[in-house]
Parts: C-alpha cells; sequence; structure tokens
C-alpha cells in the first residue's frame, strides 16, 4: 500500500507544475473517453492535492499524422500509434517511443487477410476490391506488400510510386491515409467529404472515417464494398459465431481456415501499438503511463471507476489504447528503433521506402567474409555490366547473416548448417549452386529442382582424410587426436561429424552442446570460428594487413586453415613441413585440385592423392577417389540467401551475372573461379556450375528432413551467439 502511494504522488509531483497532460485523440468517442479518463484520475487522487492537480486534456486531431504534428510542435504530448506511424514519427518527426501495448500473444500482432467463405484464395487476389487498415500500418499495407513483392504477385521497379503500383494491383480499395494523389486507392472509403479540412474525413486515418483501423476494414468487408479486408488478428480474436460462419482467412499456400486459427495462417507478423512522445517528455509520459495503468489497468486498483483497456462503455473499439491490450510496457531511454519493432520489420520498411528513396534500393550489397573474398567480389563489380554492386566486409558467414538481417547487406552464399541457420533468423533462400553436369538454365523447372534437392544431382560429400602413412588412424580412434575442420559449423566437419564422433553423448545432458563435445573429443585442432583446443592448431595468416593475433582461427579465409583448401593444409603442416593434423574433414567435391593445389603454390612440394586416403565408417581406408562408398554422408548444396523483400532483386542481378560472366568466355573474371586470388570457394563453390531459381521452395524443403532434423537436434542443444541474436527479434514467432 506504501509503495502504490508512493507512486501516485511521485507522479503527483511530476503533472503538478500547472501543465496538462495532453493525449492526442482521433474521433468524438475517444475525446469522450479521454475526458472521463481526466474526471476518473481527479476522483482518486489525493484530496488534499486536488486542487493543484493539472488535468488531462484531451487534444483532437484530425489523424495520425496531424496527431505526430501535433506532439512534434508541442500542442500534444502522447498517443497510442501503429507500428508504421510509429516508425514515421520516429525516424521523420525526431519523437521517441515510450510503451508498447502488450497483448495475449506479446507485443506484436498477426497481419491476416479475411474474405467470404467459398469466395476468394490469396493466389486471386488481383484485380479484386480491397480494404485495409491504414496505409503504411503494419497490417493492411507493410506486411501484406512486403508478402505480394516476396511472392512476385506485386512488381515494382522502384520508379513508380508504391501507391501506384498498388492501384494497378487491385480494382478498388479503402486504404485510409493513402492521400488524394491514389483516387482508385480510396475509392472505398465512405468517410464525409468536404473542401474545409477539419470537415473532410474521408479516406482519412481517424473514427471519423467508417473503414478506418482493423474493425472498419472488416466492417467494410461486410458491408459487401469489398472482396477482401487486410488488417490485424486483435480484431477477429473475439468474432462472433455469425462472423465465424461466414468468413474464413486466406492462408498464404492457397488453403482457407476458419477466423480463430489466425497464428497459422497469415501473412505474417509485426509489430503492434506504440505509444509516442516527445524526448524531453518521455520521463513524465512514462510516469503518466505507469500511474493510470497502476489505477485503471487490467489489474487496476480503481478498474471499477474506469476500465483504460476497455471501449465499451463509450459504444466504440480500441478508443485510447487497443482493447485486447493487457499492459503497458515501458521502454528504455535512447531505445533503437529496430530493437523496438524488429529487425526484420524495420528491413522491411527500409524497402519500402518509409524513408523516401535509398541508395540501397539501388544496388546489391554482397557480403565478403575475407580480404581475398573481397578482392573477388570488387572484380565482380568492375565486370558486371547491369546492376551497381556495393561489397560490404564481414568477419563471417554468421557475421552476414547479421547483416542482412540489419539492412547492412543484401545477400550471401551459405553452406548448409549456416542456411538452416539464416532462415532459422528470418532469411529465406534465392538460387542454390548446382555442382553437376546435369545443371544449366533449364534446371530452374520445378519438377527438376525437385529432383535435385532430394539429392539426385551430383551430391556432395563430407569425408574424412588422414595421410596414406598414417596407418594407425581409423574412423573408431579418432578421439584423442590432431583434427583439421574447415569451420565451425560447416556441415561436414562439424554437423555430420557428431553423428560419428560425440554421437554417443548425445544422450548425456551435461555434453549434448557438441562444441563443447568436440573440445573433449579431439586433443587439439583448427576449427576456425571455435575456441579453446579446436584453435590451438589453427596459424591464421602472415599476409594481411590485420595483426596474425586476430587473424587466427578467423571463421574466414584469413585464416590460412579455412575451409576445404585450409582443412588440407592443416593436416599436410605449414610450409615448413611441420604437421599439425592426424584427420582432415572436409567435402569430396574440390579434393584432387586442391591436392594438386599445394604443390602449384608452394604450400607443400611432392603430394599426389596416392598420398591421402579416406576413412571410412566400418573402419577401412580407401584411394581418395573413392568418396562415393566412404564419406560421413551428403551434404546440401549451398544456398544464396537474403530478406525476404530483396528476393527478386537479387535473383535478377544473379541471373544477369552468371550469364555474362558464369562461363570461362570472360577472360578476365570467372563468377565460379577463385585460384586466382590464391584461395578456393571465394563467394561460391568453384565447384558451382550454375546458380539455380529455387520457386519459392524454403530453406528446409532444400535441405532434406533428414538434414534439418539433425540440425534442429542438434541447436536445441548447442548453444550459437547468431541464434540469440535472431531471437531478440521480437515478432520471431514460436508457432
Amino acid at each position: 500500500m506504501k509503495t502504490a502511494t508512493a507512486l501516485v504522488l511521485a507522479t503527483f509531483t511530476l503533472l503538478s507544475s500547472g501543465k496538462k497532460f495532453r493525449w492526442c485523440t482521433l474521433s468524438d468517442l475517444e475525446q469522450r473517453k479521454c475526458a472521463e479518463l481526466s474526471k476518473a484520475l481527479l476522483a482518486v487522487l489525493p484530496l488534499a492535492t486536488i486542487n493543484s492537480f493539472a488535468r488531462v486534456s484531451c487534444i483532437r486531431a484530425h489523424n495520425t499524422h496531424d496527431c505526430i504534428d501535433k506532439i512534434r510542435v508541442n500542442k500534444a504530448d502522447a498517443a497510442s500509434l501503429d507500428a508504421g506511424d510509429v516508425y514515421s514519427a520516429v525516424k521523420m518527426y525526431g519523437l521517441t517511443v515510450v510503451a508498447k501495448e502488450i497483448y495475449k500473444e506479446g507485443s506484436c500482432v498477426f497481419a491476416v487477410a479475411i474474405a467470404r467463405k467459398g469466395n476468394l484464395d490469396i493466389q486471386k487476389l488481383r484485380g479484386v476490391q480491397s480494404c485495409h487498415n491504414g496505409a503504411r500500418w503494419t497490417s493492411g499495407w507493410n506486411i501484406l506488400l512486403g508478402f505480394l513483392l516476396a511472392r512476385n504477385d506485386l512488381f515494382w521497379d522502384k520508379e513508380q510510386p508504391l501507391s501506384q503500383v498498388i492501384s494497378g494491383y487491385f480494382n478498388a480499395s479503402c486504404i485510409p491515409g493513402i492521400g488524394v494523389t491514389s483516387p482508385q486507392l480510396c475509392a472505398l472509403c465512405q468517410g464525409q467529404k468536404s473542401y474545409v479540412r477539419d470537415k473532410n474525413h474521408f479516406c482519412e486515418t481517424s473514427g471519423n472515417e467508417p473503414f478506418y483501423d482493423s474493425e472498419g476494414a472488416f466492417r467494410c468487408l461486410k458491408s459487401g464494398a469489398a472482396d477482401v479486408a487486410f488488417l490485424d488478428h486483435l480484431e477477429i480474436m473475439n468474432a462472433t459465431e455469425s462472423d465465424q460462419e461466414e468468413y474464413e482467412l486466406l492462408c498464404p499456400d492457397g488453403t482457407t481456415a476458419e477466423l480463430r486459427a489466425y497464428s497459422t495462417c497469415n501473412l505474417g507478423r509485426g509489430p503492434g501499438h506504440a505509444i509516442i512522445s516527445r524526448h524531453n517528455f518521455q520521463k513524465i509520459t512514462k510516469k503518466f503511463l505507469t500511474l493510470i495503468q497502476h489505477l485503471f489497468g487490467q489489474k487496476g486498483k480503481q478498474k471499477a471507476r474506469f476500465e483504460l483497456f476497455s471501449s465499451a462503455p463509450f459504444r466504440g473499439k480500441n478508443l485510447l489504447f487497443r482493447d485486447a491490450t493487457q499492459h503497458l510496457q515501458l521502454l528504455e531511454d535512447q531505445a533503437e528503433i529496430a530493437h523496438i519493432l524488429g529487425l526484420d520489420y524495420v528491413a522491411l520498411l527500409k524497402g519500402l521506402g518509409h524513408e523516401g528513396s535509398s541508395l540501397d534500393n539501388s544496388v546489391v550489397r554482397w557480403c565478403c567474409i575475407s580480404h581475398a573474398e573481397l578482392r573477388k567480389c570488387e572484380e565482380w563489380a568492375l565486370s558486371i555490366k547491369s546492376d551497381p554492386l556495393v561489397c560490404v566486409q564481414a568477419t563471417s558467414m554468421t557475421n552476414c547473416i547479421e547483416m542482412i538481417k540489419s539492412n547492412e547487406a543484401d545477400a550471401v552464399t551459405l553452406d548448409a548448417t549456416h542456411a538452416y541457420i539464416a532462415g532459422k533468423c528470418g532469411l529465406v533462400p534465392v538460387a542454390v549452386e548446382c555442382y553437376g553436369k546435369e545443371c544449366g538454365p533449364g534446371t530452374g523447372r520445378t519438377e527438376k529442382l525437385i529432383r535435385f534437392t532430394d539429392g539426385a544431382l551430383s551430391p556432395i560429400y563430407a569425408i574424412a582424410v588422414a595421410k596414406k602413412n598414417a596407418k594407425h588412424v581409423n574412423v573408431h580412434n579418432l578421439g584423442g587426436r590432431r583434427s583439421c575442420h574447415s569451420h565451425l559449423y560447416s556441415p561436414g566437419g562439424w554437423l555430420l561429424l557428431s553423428r560419428y564422433t560425440v554421437g554417443a553423448l548425445e544422450n548425456d545432458a551435461e555434453n549434448c552442446d557438441i562444441s563443447s563435445a568436440y573440445q573433449s573429443y579431439f586433443w587439439k585442432s583448427c576449427m576456425p570460428g571455435a575456441v579453446g583446443n579446436l584453435c590451438k592448431v589453427c596459424i591464421g595468416d602472415d599476409e594481411t594487413e590485420m595483426p596474425k593475433a586476430s587473424s587466427r582461427c578467423a571463421a574466414n579465409h584469413n585464416e590460412r586453415y579455412y575451409g576445404n583448401m585450409g582443412a588440407l593444409r592443416c593436416l599436410v603442416g605449414n610450409p615448413s613441413g611441420r604437421s599439425f593434423g592426424d584427420v582432415a574433414f572436409l567435402e569430396h567435391y574440390n579434393l584432387l585440385q586442391n591436392i594438386e593445389n599445394l604443390d602449384n603454390t608452394g604450400w607443400a612440394k611432392g603430394y599426389t592423392p596416392n598420398d591421402f586416403e579416406l576413412l571410412c565408417l566400418d573402419g577401412r581406408r580407401v584411394a581418395v577417389t573413392e568418396w562415393a562408398d566412404c564419406n560421413l554422408g551428403p551434404v546440401p548444396p549451398n544456398i544464396v540467401m537474403t530478406r525476404p523483400m530483396a528476393i527478386t532483386k537479387i535473383y535478377d542481378f544473379l541471373m544477369k551475372s552468371q550469364e555474362s560472366l558464369g562461363t570461362s568466355l570472360d577472360p578476365d573474371f570467372h563468377l565460379f573461379q577463385s585460384q586466382k586470388y590464391g584461395e578456393s570457394d571465394l563467394l561460391f563453390k568453384d565447384a558451382t556450375q550454375y546458380l539455380v531459381h529455387i520457386n519459392h521452395l524454403d530453406y528446409q524443403a532444400i535441405l532434406g528432413e533428414p538434414f534439418f532434423q539433425l540440425a534442429e537436434s542438434v541447436f536445441n542443444c548447442t548453444h550459437a551467439d547468431i541464434l540469440d541474436f535472431c531471437k531478440q527479434d521480437i515478432c520471431t514467432s514460436s508457432s
């Protein structure tokens, strides 16, 4: 009780300076609810202070952008807005976010498409009539457009305004707030028209437009004005029986579902409403929100007098706050907008041009993980005749995933394990590398691609290699030996290997983290990107500009023992002849070429394929050419990954690149060759014959069920910082 009294008095002190706390409202009903909030506060504050307390003042705005402007120029203090408007308020008007609304499923909403039962599916949206909860809003605009663009259902060359593209896609719409320059997108709206601004409510983001907000978009559909409505799931959480009988959700796969199935049938997930204020007023705003929530929230002491998150007494919905709000979560000062709204969502908004046109939208930013890759990428940029290419420096494949998710880069080629990680982080496939003789432009057809993902086309195998003269080494006695791995998280040298080395420990809860188990299993190793004794064999690179200590065990080519070529170098030892490895775990496809390169590059003289043998799972040792019968398992292809919004841009760029640079007809630059840069497999595997479009297959289908399930089981128990980074995204769905 003392704490509650102290809270009230502390807030009163801040608010009793003679200045009213001014809440911005968007309808007459909100004005009424706001006025009742003011009365309720006066009624419950201590009587001794009531004369000096400044009441809540309710500032009526014309629309949400008028609210933003009023707060900016100190004519109002706070408002709760859709995340799309919140982003604009922060990035374009210099306001700040002080709190988020928290709903039953968290702070995020599902974007859903609703139609009458039996009338429509998601693949037949072109030419229909549509209603949306608001222009540049999370559910009715941003996620919907991201969904359509990622599927190539909507074509936008960035030269046209996006609103013009939408006008050509839908037959007629009501998208409140879209503006007078897009009359087709306001054609279905029903607000009052007037040349007097304060009397014009047509197609405005305010309660006086009947089809405004999610409630209004659903009302628009029910009225028969539209064929489909795009809104957030909060509107249908408590749908009536008649609504459930008459309407259904449109799912991304072309099926439909009942209204209550919004968590599995939706177009995506994004942040809900948040409360904005000015920077110099955020402390007072937080104190005010704390007070009214303490008094009138779901567990409020004075809830019987006034309910903060209920609009029914005022015959409206979502007045001041969404009715589905459970509580308000206060945010830290100076919190980054990307962490408030989510990295994926902010990247989506940038892609949709919420901050205006950007150079980032016109160039492809390729992620490079080493000096050698950067050199090759820069030659690619000079050689390509079409889209501009910018080469972005990163330190590892996991760093590339972070940069793409944060919209600091656009694309990278990832091995199968890193592609799994990237998929968990919300990135999507653009193309896969194809390595066999069957590869070529024709393999983009769906039926061939399905066979490709089943491993029918020239699979790559994970193999274990030892020197022929080390007769005592076999697959059953690798514990306690020196090992060479291409890198941390590599498919063959980390993930598949776990089934045959530390696999016996998988039922021991204390040792199921395979990175930790490898530390105990091997004596010492070079596994670039790892730590501890798994780095003791690594040597770094004397030739790079960075100090050797910073390149040693780096998860990139700056570590000379990185990758397939690096693991082979590790096995034979450094140029002085000192041997560091008893066994090397790598991939078969360029083994013979890499053995030849040992001599050609002067790394180690005199080695031939006859000097090495493969270790088989049954304990045998065979010639290095017998990998088809002596391997640790097939490895899925490398995958080019990007953000969903960038799929079309990256795919078009890659197709143009490989048409002009992917063959040996170009004497200066070859997209799939790396020897001239002193390394192998730079940007793409050197074995790549062609990049195949994957026709909207997801990363799980490309990796294949056995590999995917192995990765699931391993990462459920093995800690990875990159997955922690991705889980920070506020709208990462657990479903």
